[in-house]
């Protein structure tokens, strides 16, 4: 069988071809569009959102410094999985070695991680902001700002670790069709010819815990939040604290709830379908939108921008 070769007695799989986003091929065209517009999109809106937080002094700040490396993070994990997805759309050619396979689950796990526990920090950052306004700069520190970013990176390099290598100790030796666009854990772990239920039981519970901890953190900062934004008496101090949040809230609430529906569940309950769908929109939709949704509802945002394209036309002419 083509992706087989011999190791340690039995056959073991050397490469792995993706099935991509639909069987019907008269529609790669169409979908290597429309994904192409996107990734242009997602690298214009991050590394734009990137470079004027690092050129504006206004955004020189806790809340844009956990944002700026919030938008790496999308940069990085779409690009891990959407590059390829165009290149088999438009070539079709699906397949990826093992060792690509591995090394694409690996980093996509990392900054899906990473981003877990960013938006995380982030909703604390905006509890201490709004409900201990006085000591904030003090509580946030440059020291902790880089303890906190670098915690969430490397929660993301320990889940990623861990979850690699449970799907990747398990043995290949049937097929080597995965059906899906990229190497997503529940597609490998059908194909795999050993007993998978103490690796997905494993992987199911750290996903279960790590996603709690971090759903109680946020709801926790914003049941506080809310609570000190209502006792507030200036109606426009209210609507500064609810402009700052809902940003995030949309942001938070697009990403836990696709991930959650993915993975905080049973492998058993997986649906080719329905998953290719909510993969895409975690992959390719979520991160071309995060920079969108903090440009538009974000005030500090857009006056740095225009204040950039005025210093910009300024300079031209």
């Amino acid at each position: 069988m083509a992706g087989m070769e011999e190791g340690r007695g039995n056959q073991t799989i050397s490469e792995f071809l993706l099935l991509g986003l639909t069987n019907n091929t008269k529609l790669n065209f169409l979908f290597f569009g429309i994904t192409l517009l996107m990734y242009i999109v997602t690298i214009i809106g991050n590394m734009s959102m990137i470079i004027l937080i690092l050129c504006s002094p206004k955004l020189h700040n806790p809340m844009y410094f956990f944002l700026g490396n919030l938008s790496f993070s999308d940069l990085c994990y779409s690009s891990v999985i959407t590059p390829k997805l165009m290149s088999n759309l438009c070539s079709g050619q699906t397949v990826i070695s093992f060792k690509g396979c591995v090394m694409q689950l690996f980093f996509f796990a990392l900054f899906v991680g990473a981003e877990c526990f960013l938006v995380t920090v982030m909703s604390y950052d905006r509890y201490v902001a709004i409900c201990n306004p006085l000591l904030y700069v003090t509580i946030m520190n440059k020291g902790l700002q880089f303890r906190l970013v670098c915690a969430a990176y490397s929660g993301g390099i320990l889940t990623s670790i861990i979850h690699t290598n449970c799907t990747f100790s398990m043995s290949f030796c049937g097929s080597n069709k995965v059906n899906h666009f990229f190497c997503d854990i529940p597609p490998l772990l059908k194909l795999s010819c050993t007993n998978t239920f103490i690796s997905e039981l494993f992987m199911f519970l750290l996903s279960s815990i790590l996603g709690g901890l971090s759903a109680t953190v946020i709801m926790v900062s914003y049941i506080k939040i809310i609570s000190n934004i209502l006792k507030m008496q200036s109606s426009e101090g209210r609507q500064k604290a609810f402009s700052t949040c809902s940003s995030h809230l949309i942001v938070v609430t697009l990403f836990f709830c696709t991930a959650i529906f993915e993975y905080a569940r049973p492998i058993s309950s997986y649906s080719v379908k329905n998953d290719k769908v909510i993969s895409f929109i975690y992959t390719v939709v979520i991160p071309m939108l995060n920079p969108i949704i903090y440009s538009l509802r974000n005030v500090h945002v857009k006056d740095a921008f225009f204040s950039a394209m005025d210093k910009f036309a300024l300079h031209k002419y």
